[in-house]
């Protein structure tokens, strides 16, 4: 416990270079393409046209699938959160380390400021997925209110994954590769692409739903399309389980991160 509340305090301390080191990798990683930061909306737009004419579509015979746009959209528009934070959430340590080895900067916000860059991204998606909505019959509602609750539910639960990947993927290398494994895996197996619930019962249902993920993309998918309720409160007895499994997370990977970092060059 004692090493959760320290990479809590190096956290706080550490708000305003997160921000800054974030807006940097931004700018950094966009710096050779003329069209910059747009890249992270085209390319996920045209997974979402490809998603639609495969599952929306294509596999219905040519027929489209009646209100599939926009449940699609939302539950998407998160996703594409999720999956690149993780992924370089877990590789965020070895790849910079050498770069922060001198300064005096804690390592445990570097998986920070990395996720924290994929959520402009996120925030220039989600606005172009509202504008879509709007058109599509699902005005701007009170549930909206839910969204930053959501985003907050994202950010604390892949960083707090994040501190266990990052550590063991600077140690053995083959966990960035498990990772991306996963990650591939994990679209089908969340109600991005298709609703679990609405097609399997009983103990696989209840299995898909113990991944945290499950409740953020759904609880997101009810903010914007505001046809499930109040998903946190409806819910919470899931919402209970979500924070229970993100303390227990979080506590796992601060001690993993605190007990190897200060080895963290010697696995380079």
């Amino acid at each position: 416990m004692k090493s959760a509340i320290t990479v809590l305090k190096e956290q706080i301390n550490s708000f305003y270079l997160i921000i800054r080191l974030s807006l940097y990798e931004v700018r950094s990683e966009n710096r050779n393409n003329y069209l910059g930061i747009l890249w992270e909306v085209i390319n996920p737009m045209i997974q979402l046209a490809i998603y639609w004419f495969v599952f929306g579509f294509g596999l219905r015979g040519g027929h489209p699938r009646p209100g599939y746009i926009p449940w699609l959209f939302a539950g998407s528009s998160i996703w594409f959160f999720i999956s690149p934070a993780v992924l370089q959430g877990s590789r965020s340590i070895y790849s910079r380390i050498r770069m922060v080895a001198k300064m005096n900067f804690p390592l445990s916000a570097i998986p920070s400021y990395v996720i924290m860059s994929k959520f402009y991204q996120h925030l220039l998606l989600l606005a172009i997925v509202i504008i879509i909505l709007q058109f599509q019959g699902y005005p701007v509602s009170v549930y909206y209110l839910e969204l930053p609750y959501y985003l907050v539910c994202t950010f604390v639960f892949t960083f707090s994954l994040s501190l266990i990947t990052s550590t063991l993927a600077t140690i053995v290398r083959d966990v960035q590769n498990i990772v991306q494994a996963i990650m591939r895996m994990m679209i089908y197996i969340l109600p991005v692409l298709w609703d679990p619930s609405a097609r399997l019962h009983g103990p696989i249902e209840l299995i898909l739903k113990l991944n945290p993920y499950y409740y953020i993309v759904e609880g997101y998918r009810s903010a914007l399309l505001g046809n499930m309720g109040w998903y946190l409160v409806e819910h919470l007895h899931y919402t209970l389980y979500f924070w229970g499994i993100t303390i227990i997370v979080f506590v796992i990977g601060s001690s993993l991160h605190m007990k190897f970092r200060n080895r963290f060059v010697d696995f380079l």
